[in-house]
């Protein structure tokens, strides 16, 4: 399908210039059936400050991702060294965006994925059949209906598995063998059920540090995995970094004509971060909210604002329309959080304001919105 007629196209299909200009010009070393050397995906995913030569011509490579750079080393390593990887974190942190990133980068495709959930049943990863043709013909490959991890295995690419700890704890632990021997046991199909992964396989996980406890992982599967802690952005500059470019990115793809306006974006950012860490830049302490107060919120936020604008507000960002924003992502967990809310702009945003003044000053008399 074209990429102009996909709601969200995959990393592969959005970067494959930059993915086809680093084939092009890799020089290094790769680990077998992998599309590119350990250093090209690093840059793919870091950027590069000097264009690459493609086919076509020189092809700029950007930063997708933001964050620990080493981080992004490690999990390259770890995957080299055919170790799983689990990745870590509060909701919001971006392990989803760099696990895409990774498959794409090292095999190609990102879409090979297995989604958590409760009802996520064993059949769902493995491989499950088409009841016609067994009935039919009996167990066979070409009844089998292969699933992300039996597709991971026989290509030799990487499966994602989104959310490991939503799904039951018998249905995780059926990925101990798999992921230890390398091997799966197919029993319908006799002497010939074996499917032994190619070069290349493995999985990347993600997990959510506030669903601890809801399935928890084993230590035996545990072990079959390097974990890598994805922590959220500590810096107010670079939060409203990754606003920018992530809402123009949005707009660019929804056809939004509307320009980011960056002082907003930085209002927002500095909102967020102020609320996660509980401290604002003047120093008042500040109750946070038990919501997930994630830069990909703050992303959302200011892109629900921005479209609001652009359809009734003839192309303006409106303040109000962005506190009502907020208060709708803050509360959809808790709604004793607007009271923590409302005194963050009863105290910071107020002293913003008087010292400030300007935007700070349409923010804070758009605390009307917090009655």
């Amino acid at each position: 399908m074209n990429a102009e007629l996909q709601m969200k196209p995959p990393v592969e299909v959005r970067y494959r210039q930059e993915l086809e200009a680093l084939k092009n010009s890799d020089t290094g070393k790769k680990p077998l059936n992998w599309q590119l050397s350990p250093r090209a995906v690093r840059t793919f995913i870091l950027g590069s400050s000097k264009p690459v030569h493609g086919k076509d011509g020189d092809v700029e490579i950007t930063r997708k991702y933001y964050g620990n750079d080493t981080l992004v080393e490690r999990c390259i390593v770890t995957l080299a060294g055919n170790r799983g990887l689990m990745l870590v974190g509060e909701p919001g942190t971006a392990k989803t965006m760099l696990s895409e990133l990774l498959s794409a980068a090292v095999s190609g495709v990102s879409t090979n994925t297995i989604q958590g959930t409760a009802g996520t049943t064993e059949d769902m990863i493995k491989y499950s059949w088409n009841y016609a043709l067994l009935l039919d013909r009996g167990p066979s490959r070409e009844a089998l209906v292969p699933s992300p991890l039996y597709v991971g295995m026989e290509k030799g690419i990487i499966t994602r598995f989104e959310e490991i700890t939503r799904t039951p704890a018998e249905i995780q632990d059926s990925m101990i063998s798999v992921m230890s021997d390398k091997v799966l046991n197919i029993p319908e199909l006799g002497d010939e059920g074996l499917l032994f992964a190619r070069p290349g396989f493995n999985v990347i996980g993600t997990a959510n540090t506030r669903d601890k406890g809801v399935n928890e992982m084993s230590s035996a599967l545990k072990r079959r995995f390097n974990f890598e802690t994805v922590l959220p952005v500590r810096d107010v500059a670079l939060e409203k970094q990754i606003i920018v470019q992530e809402v123009s990115k949005l707009a660019q793809e929804n056809q939004i004509e509307m320009e980011v306006d960056e002082d907003v974006a930085e209002l927002l950012a500095s909102t967020y971060h102020e609320l996660r860490e509980g401290v604002s830049s003047y120093g008042h302490r500040i109750d946070r909210p038990a919501a997930v107060m994630s830069t990909a919120e703050a992303v959302s936020v200011f892109y629900q604002t921005m479209i609001t604008g652009y359809y009734y507000d003839d192309g303006q960002i409106s303040v109000d329309c962005m506190v009502q924003n907020l208060l709708g992502a803050v509360a959809k967990e808790n709604r004793d959080d607007l009271e923590k809310v409302r005194g963050y702009f009863n105290t910071v945003i107020k002293d913003k304001s008087s010292r400030e003044g300007g935007l700070w000053t349409r923010y804070y008399e758009a605390r009307k919105w917090l009655r």
